[in-house]
């Protein structure tokens, strides 16, 4: 009996929406009469990726197991595929697969303590580790600073741990601390599409993405569109409620702390000599100072009602 999840439907709906999306002209094909669909036909698809209809029909249909790198290859290329959607569909066809034994059942793995060190020794910039499924699971002091709000949302886990996808799909008020709200609920997306890919037989994967399908029309249109995301980095803008406007760039790392689970190093910083520099700062110094002093009465400002605000952040 072949344990392998049946992965099939994913494989048809993402080789038919990049189909769709490539017209006759930009494929370099000549045009002939009416057309009833959008973008390539299944024949011009095996002709470009020099197999015969037949076959490209039987592999959009999800049959996928046993077929050559050279093929998929070609089919990558006829597809006009990027790098990150020609590795997703090499992880398709890799996890069609038929097994000798059951894949071995994907556990969460404790953080090792000198990961732990190593991003409390940074401390001008927000480190944070996550895994497959975004959910951050170490952080440096202003790491936890900066997503003060993921932190506190109710969209937490029983352990309090935060999880980037429930935020931007499941908080209303993810939309208010990013800026670019929307282009960050499709990188989500598509790290999710792409890590459903590598382990379609994660149970707490499935869990998630059926928990924000049935939840998120957000979500459900941007799963439903297969865009997937491997490789990315960039800049990001929050509306932080302490440190005000913030502008930084990003970049996730490969960390390679277990062999069942995939885990990212991502580091927010500032561009030096800005005013983001200078804020991310200030939100440095109240994370790395204690909360009693953070709430001290020198600390505090006497407003004319006779009240007090500290002016540090109110965590």
């Amino acid at each position: 009996m072949d344990p392998r999840p049946d992965n099939r439907s994913d494989i048809r709906d993402f080789l038919a929406s990049r189909r769709a999306r490539i017209t006759p002209t930009e494929a370099g094909l000549p045009i002939h009469g009416r057309r009833r669909v959008p973008g390539l036909r299944r024949e011009e698809v095996a002709v470009l990726a020099g197999v015969s209809t037949e076959w490209y029909t039987r592999l959009e249909k999800g049959h996928i197991s046993g077929v050559s790198d050279d093929v998929l290859d070609a089919v990558a290329h006829a597809l006009h595929l990027d790098e990150d959607e020609r590795t997703y569909l090499f992880d398709l066809a890799k996890a069609a697969q038929p097994a000798s034994r059951a894949p071995r059942r994907r556990k969460a793995v404790d953080i090792p303590p000198r990961v732990q060190w190593l991003l409390d020794s940074i401390t001008l910039s927000a480190a944070f580790v996550t895994n497959g499924r975004l959910d951050i699971v170490a952080a440096n002091a202003l790491a936890r600073a900066l997503f003060a709000p993921v932190y506190d949302s109710e969209t937490v886990d029983d352990r309090g741990r935060p999880n980037f996808a429930r935020y931007y799909f499941l908080d209303p008020n993810s939309r208010h601390f990013v800026e670019d709200w929307d282009e960050a609920a499709d990188i989500t997306a598509a790290l999710l599409r792409a890590e459903a890919g590598r382990y379609p037989g994660d149970k707490a994967l499935r869990e998630l993405i059926g928990e924000l399908s049935t939840l998120s029309t957000d979500f459900r249109t941007r799963w439903a569109a297969h865009t997937v995301r491997i490789h990315h980095g960039g800049i990001k803008r929050f509306h932080h409620p302490d440190a005000g406007p913030l502008e930084l760039t990003y970049q996730p790392l490969d960390l390679p702390i277990s062999a069942t689970q995939a885990h990212a190093l991502t580091i927010y910083t500032a561009e030096p000599g800005t005013g983001d520099e200078d804020r991310l700062k200030l939100l440095a110094s109240w994370a790395a100072t204690p909360a009693e002093l953070q709430r001290a009465p020198a600390d505090r400002t006497r407003h004319q009602d006779g009240s007090t605000k500290a002016r540090g952040p109110s965590r």
